[in-house]
């Protein structure tokens, strides 16, 4: 029995059903049902017969890939009705004894049965035949070549879905790899010159100003470091949103107060017009990130400074012992209403439009990822006395 060469566009389809592990499974379990010494899974388009899997104990020759004149097939009339062909023995069938199909390839026992996938698309067929007649027609034999042909349609779809997800798994990893890259070149091509316009500032702050020109510069660099938080938010941004969260190195610390004291005493001069009073109670150390948590009590007493009562201090209490680490920030003003507060940490919102500070809305969402990194938690509890956040870690006790 010749094959034909090949079709294009049927190669994905073969790759399809070898890619299925049950398929010689099934052809071995069908031949032992049936007693058929011939089967195969076909793929048949409107006009081709390619075999997709094969079990050919006649010796006919058709390998994989191999196909077949569509119109000397029975499988074309399983395609057009979508109904199964099962033939027990070919000279008593009124219907098939004088059908070109078994004079052409000389077989008296055959079944066709359709191949859906799940939407409906007809993919093609499980058949089989034998040069002797064999019982096909029973309810038995035919109930399961059905449940067989479902097996592989329901499979083929699978296969399908799970090549779409390692599809996009891959497009995922490289837009990834991609958007890491984006962030080093970020980080390096803006803050180099951003450090070049600071570094300026405070050279011509050292000269001899007049009152006019030296806040100029000093507007200059407040507008420099103020870009280059914008630079960090966004880098730490894009970070914690492609799920590696924000980088931490955990060293043992045993001088947070002096970090939290400086973060405390530049924002001060950042906001001359508002108070802040702080209380500390540190005792021991803990495992920590020092910069990061500097920047996790920076980005508290901004929002605090920006969204309270100016007239009214802000209270940064800090207590440490026994490897534990709680930080509150408190401000007066209005209360953050009950559907705002679980709204507060996702990444640009502004429960404020009308703020005095305009920025990017990332700060609380970079605070939770920091408070994430070193295992700990952040809260909100907010009313007509005061809003709070809290952070408290848990870590081993150190000496």
């Amino acid at each position: 029995m010749p094959g034909l060469p090949l079709q294009h566009g049927i190669a994905a389809d073969i790759a399809q059903i070898q890619s299925i592990e049950a398929v010689p499974t099934i052809l071995e379990t069908v031949a032992a049902l049936t007693g058929l010494r011939f089967v195969c899974v076909a793929r048949v388009t409107a006009d081709s017969w390619t075999t997709c899997a094969v079990l050919d104990r006649l010796d006919i020759g058709l390998k994989v890939g191999d196909g077949l004149d569509i119109t000397t097939t029975i499988c074309e009339e399983v395609r057009d009705t979508r109904l199964p062909v099962v033939i027990d023995s070919v000279a008593d069938d009124d219907r098939y004894r004088h059908h070109h199909t078994p004079r052409i390839y000389g077989f008296q026992s055959y079944f066709s049965i359709p191949l859906f996938r799940p939407d409906g698309a007809y993919f093609g067929t499980l058949c089989g035949l034998d040069p002797v007649p064999n019982e096909l027609s029973t309810h038995k034999v035919t109930s399961t070549l059905k449940l067989f042909a479902q097996l592989i349609s329901v499979q083929l779809e699978n296969d399908r879905k799970l090549a779409e997800a390692e599809h996009a798994l891959s497009n995922e990893q490289l837009s990834g790899e991609l958007r890491e890259q984006f962030i080093a070149v970020l980080g390096h091509d803006l803050r180099t010159p951003l450090s070049s316009i600071v570094s300026g500032a405070d050279l011509l702050g050292m000269g001899n100003l007049t009152p006019a020109s030296r806040k100029v510069v000093d507007r200059i660099r407040r507008s420099a470091m103020r870009i280059a938080g914008l630079v960090d938010d966004v880098v730490d941004f894009t970070r914690g949103r492609m799920g590696g969260g924000i980088a931490v190195t955990m060293e043992p610390q045993h001088a947070l107060q002096a970090s939290f004291e400086q973060v405390i005493a530049e924002l001060s001069g950042a906001h001359p017009h508002s108070a802040i009073v702080a209380e500390f109670d540190m005792q021991g150390g803990v495992m920590a990130d020092a910069g990061r948590l500097g920047q996790l009590l920076s980005n508290l007493l901004k929002n605090a400074l920006v969204h309270g009562d100016p007239a009214q201090p802000v209270l940064v209490t800090v207590r440490q012992a026994d490897g534990q680490l709680d930080l509150k920030v408190s401000n007066q003003g209005e209360p953050i209403a009950p559907e705002l507060a679980a709204q507060l940490f996702k990444p640009f919102f502004r429960g404020n439009p009308g703020s005095r500070e305009k920025g990017l809305g990332l700060g609380l969402f970079i605070v939770a990822e920091i408070a994430k990194s070193h295992g700990g938690e952040i809260a909100v509890v907010s009313d007509d006395a005061a809003t709070t956040f809290s952070f408290a870690m848990r870590g081993p006790v150190l000496n």
